[in-house]
């Protein structure tokens, strides 16, 4: 007898575990699915050292911007640089609200900074208010809250009486831990190569 007629139950044995597994799988997330009914408006948190928090915020706004709703952006920390996502985005109607001091170890100017953070977070608040807003992204938020440029609780109560069906994406580093116990989701991103390290500068189309 062949190697290949040997090799048939056992294929056929396990073709069959594999769709009795697969058939679990199904089971259970059908059943989440369908526990899972209750609509309202989330609130992620993306944060942790690694690359990638703003961009995964940009892609949900551009997925929400793609099922016609509306978003808007206020971006912490950036200065007034080119933002190829503001670019992209605004062009698609998404409403952006820069801080615009840039980072703050080179501005080093912390009245500067808390003024500017007030001001955008001015913003924020009258976004986390509006109805209409189906998506709010408050990127890099959390380094304005661990830098004490704004008060933690103001900024939990806004996002707590927001409309109930409103979206709100918070991304950057070291997350106070009241905004994570409020989150719905959260991700956190590790680091485990970046290719800054190895002095490669950041690239255009790419890293901004």
């Amino acid at each position: 007898m062949s190697n290949t007629q040997d090799d048939k139950p056992r294929n056929e044995i396990r073709a069959q575990r594999h769709k009795a597994r697969q058939q679990k799988v199904k089971a259970s997330v059908d059943a989440k699915i369908a526990k899972a009914q209750k609509e309202q408006g989330i609130l992620l948190v993306l944060t942790g050292n690694g690359k990638g928090k703003s961009t995964s915020g940009f892609g949900t706004v551009a997925r929400a911007v793609g099922h016609g709703k509306k978003a808007a952006v206020v971006q912490f920390i950036k200065g007034n640089w080119e933002c190829g996502e503001r670019t992209l985005l605004e062009g698609a109607g998404v409403e952006f609200y820069v801080m615009g001091t840039g980072f703050t170890w080179e501005t080093q100017d912390k009245e500067k900074d808390t003024q500017a953070a007030l001001k955008a977070w001015k913003a924020a608040e009258v976004l986390l208010t509006d109805p209409s807003i189906d998506l709010v992204m408050l990127d890099e938020l959390t380094y304005m809250v661990s830098y004490h440029y704004l008060n933690v609780e103001r900024v939990i109560n806004a996002l707590k009486n927001r409309p109930p069906m409103q979206h709100v994406i918070v991304t950057g580093r070291a997350c106070h831990r009241q905004i994570i116990e409020l989150a719905d989701t959260v991700s956190e991103v590790q680091p485990i190569k970046h290719a800054f390290e190895a002095g490669v500068k950041a690239q255009l189309g790419f890293d901004y």
